[in-house]
């Protein structure tokens, strides 16, 4: 089989998941009510796959889909302020064809690039559970052996933890520090950001200039 239908295929997988009651029962609910800015729409209201080109060598983790972003769209960081951060910022880098994301149609294609999350249903309060990421970590798993990053982009810090999870890595022995980079074997780097959620970018925690930086980062990793 090839990498295309294997993506197909775990792509299917993660979309008919129903593994936690919580998030589905979360989920579905969101998509029901709706958002009053969003009435017209047709919630997604499933679990979200990650996206993006599958030769990617490198790969953005965040935490979750967001309940009026991604559980609406059905793609990941489109639709809400996070995805409004994030994509200028991988435009500039040359990581993206364009610096919007509004729905699954609109033209975006990512280069060299593949983003994915921890945890494929929006979660209450933003916060999934232990056993809802255990859950979730065979997808993320499947992915990183189809796509084969050698940079991983921890956009927070549960995305960090379950990525040194995977590498069998106590955190304790590497500080998550925005623009930090660390190795996490002979092969593979982690680059460490704070998530682009409003809680960061409306504070001043995460700047533009900042987050600039890490993509500017990623990049001479590449060359």
């Amino acid at each position: 089989m090839k990498k295309l239908e294997k993506l197909n295929f775990l792509e299917n997988d993660i979309i008919n998941c129903r593994r936690c009651p919580r998030l589905v029962a979360w989920r579905e609910d969101i998509a029901r009510q709706k958002r009053r800015a969003y009435l017209v729409w047709d919630y997604w209201g499933k679990p979200v796959p990650g996206f993006g080109d599958p030769n990617a060598r490198v790969m953005a983790v965040g935490l979750a889909p967001g309940a009026h972003g991604s559980n609406r769209t059905g793609r990941m960081f489109t639709g809400d302020a996070s995805g409004d951060f994030l994509y200028p910022a991988l435009f500039k880098a040359g990581f993206a064809s364009q610096s919007n994301a509004d729905n699954p149609n609109d033209g975006l294609v990512l280069n060299d690039l593949f983003i994915t999350a921890v945890c494929r249903c929006v979660p209450p309060a933003n916060k999934p559970n232990l056993e809802e990421l255990n859950s979730c970590h065979g997808f993320f798993e499947r992915e990183i052996n189809l796509i084969k990053p050698t940079v991983f982009v921890a956009l927070g810090r549960i995305a960090y933890e379950r990525i040194l999870l995977l590498f069998s890595i106590r955190s304790r022995a590497m500080k998550f520090i925005h623009g930090a980079i660390y190795p996490l074997d002979g092969y593979h780097l982690l680059v460490c950001s704070y998530h682009p959620s409003r809680q960061n970018t409306q504070t001043g925690r995460l700047t533009v200039e900042m987050f600039d930086q890490i993509w500017l980062k990623v990049k001479k990793e590449l060359s």
